[in-house]
């Protein structure tokens, strides 16, 4: 089971101002800039990430239902910040492994003990 929905709106509002600012420059950690569907707002959500077959893979810590997940579906293409650059992803796709075989080996035992199977991949736009 991943993460509560509880916990992902305290994260929201106490939790992502601050480690946003790590995410931008730390390694396996970055933000998925990303514009709402209805509001049109553009938001930032850290998120833990991973470089692999040409893209980046991230984790869905709190499932795949998700609001920034929705956002990038729709536009097909999202900014993402990762240490200290901005770059273009395009063609965000769900899968799920819940063997979180897809995560480097360090992080692949906290994948697995918190229940996270769901991760996007998405290839840098040309």
């Amino acid at each position: 089971m991943p993460l509560p929905q509880a916990l992902a709106r305290i994260n929201r509002r106490i939790s992502n101002p601050v480690l946003g600012v790590m995410a931008r420059i730390a390694p396996g950690f970055g933000i998925v800039i990303h514009t709402g569907r209805k509001s049109g707002r553009v938001y930032r959500s850290p998120v833990m990430v991973f470089r692999r077959d040409g893209g980046y893979r991230i984790a869905l810590t709190y499932g795949p239902k998700v609001d920034w997940l929705k956002n990038i579906r729709a536009a097909g293409e999202f900014e993402f910040e990762t240490r200290g650059r901005v770059i273009t992803l395009t063609d965000p796709v769900l899968r799920q492994d819940s063997s979180a075989a897809w995560a480097p080996i360090g992080v692949r035992q906290v994948l697995t003990a918190l229940s996270v199977e769901y991760y996007v991949q998405a290839r840098l736009a040309e």
